[in-house]
């Protein structure tokens, strides 16, 4: 019964196809992932230029997330995934031919990941919102959930294989294997049978649309207050995953499969709490587990910073992707369920400037500090703005469980149900 109430968005035909096609892609995109980190460090040895590959891929996102979540509420959001994919496959599939001749530049593994963030900047408002498309509102907290639950699975596998196959053959085949991956997530999309939606009659201009969006995020205080603590933690407490090339190397004194272990650990963690709340039936008690999560990630971020010892390490970092990922995915999942259909893609492109967008602002920042006071104190730094995050969201819930109330009730009326009596305490 508990597997059948995890799995219940399955019932849905396309939302079968979005995860079977997006787990074999997800794999490939996180052995890249590893490997453009490795590659980077392998080519010049450099914390800071690690911190800016990572700034270079990410912030396109922050960026542009705005304009592609005007696109994902006036386009058909089938059709945009289609095109972002394809060209995620061309950049991946180029970059594993320069890497494979031998006759790769940083300055283009830069280029390349500075246009890898552009097709995610329209990439993962479309692919937010149209989960939404795909489930029945009562199962979308668990297709949300699901969904995390597949790119954690990846997360698993795809760094450890990243690790063998880079220490065995080179960083090449990890871009070749991502490009050849995107074929399962392009022939799941095609398989789907999607009603065809155009834009309403009437439409602000796209800049009158794109401020829409902002102000109801900024002026819906429990939607404001879970952006800006994942923001938060996504520029001072993310940035850890940057440096771990050199805490691989340098502090644990290990190589392309220990990194690949100590990122496949966090994915362990993030697995776990994204399978936890596919067995959830409301929103009830996460706002809680928001507080909690941050908390929680920043002091395991000071242990990891402290350890000398691989296993020790890696074993910190399995309650601190557990956490990092709860309070990721239970704040997707509590603004998603306060968000109007009709404002879902600028919303959730506001989420993706936090989620993905601080990161990069944040890897900029951990690679400079780290060549001036260390990795290890960079991310313990980082640890302790998390904990303070946490401590004043939590400090805040008790004025933040109304208008949440409120608003998600509002949303479950709106769609033609009764307002669920799970909803009562929202946070």
């Amino acid at each position: 019964m508990r597997l059948h109430a995890a799995l219940r968005s399955l019932r849905a035909r396309n939302y079968r196809l979005f995860i079977s096609g997006q787990l074999i892609s997800l794999i490939g995109t996180w052995m890249q992932t590893v490997a453009q980190a490795w590659l980077i460090y392998r080519l010049t040895g450099s914390a800071a230029l690690l911190g800016l590959i990572g700034f270079a891929g990410q912030i396109p996102v922050f960026v542009l997330a705005p304009l592609g979540g005007v696109i994902a509420d006036r386009v058909n959001r089938h059709r945009v995934l289609i095109a972002t994919q394809t060209s995620m496959m061309v950049l991946a599939l180029l970059l594993a031919a320069l890497t494979l001749s031998a006759r790769v530049a940083v300055w283009e593994v830069f280029t390349l990941a500075a246009l890898l963030g552009v097709a995610n900047a329209f990439d993962i408002p479309a692919r937010q919102a149209f989960v939404a498309e795909m489930v029945e509102r009562e199962d979308l907290a668990n297709a949300i959930a699901l969904n995390s639950s597949m790119v954690n699975g990846a997360r698993i596998v795809g760094p450890a294989i990243a690790g063998l196959v880079v220490a065995a053959v080179g960083e090449g085949w990890c871009f070749l294997i991502n490009g050849l991956s995107y074929v399962a997530v392009l022939a799941a999309l095609l398989r789907m049978h999607v009603k065809p939606s155009g834009a309403p009659s009437s439409m602000p201009s796209a800049w009158d649309s794109i401020v829409e969006g902002f102000a109801f995020a900024w002026q819906k205080t429990p939607v404001r207050a879970l952006l800006l603590l994942l923001g938060l933690v996504s520029l001072m407490g993310m940035p850890y995953s940057v440096l771990m090339p050199i805490f691989a190397e340098e502090i644990l004194h290990g190589g392309p499969d220990s990194y690949g272990l100590l990122m496949s650990a966090s994915g362990v963690g993030a697995l776990a709490a994204a399978a936890t709340l596919t067995v959830r039936k409301s929103v009830r008690g996460l706002g809680r587990w928001v507080a909690l999560s941050a908390a929680g990630f920043g002091v395991c971020l000071i242990g990891f910073s402290v350890s000398r010892a691989l296993w020790l390490s890696a074993l910190l970092l399995v309650p601190a992707g557990f956490c990092m990922m709860m309070e990721m995915a239970s704040s997707n999942t509590l603004i998603q369920s306060m968000v109007p259909d009709r404002l879902r893609g600028r919303v959730m492109a506001v989420y993706s400037m936090m989620f993905m967008g601080m990161a990069p602002l944040g890897a900029l920042m951990a690679g400079f500090l780290a060549t001036r006071l260390g990795a290890p104190a960079t991310v313990a730094a980082g640890g302790v703005v998390c904990i303070a995050g946490g401590l004043v969201f939590g400090a805040g819930l008790p004025q933040l469980r109304g208008p949440a109330r409120d608003l998600i009730v509002a949303q479950q009326m709106a769609a033609g149900g009764p307002p669920d009596e799970a909803t009562r305490p929202t946070s």
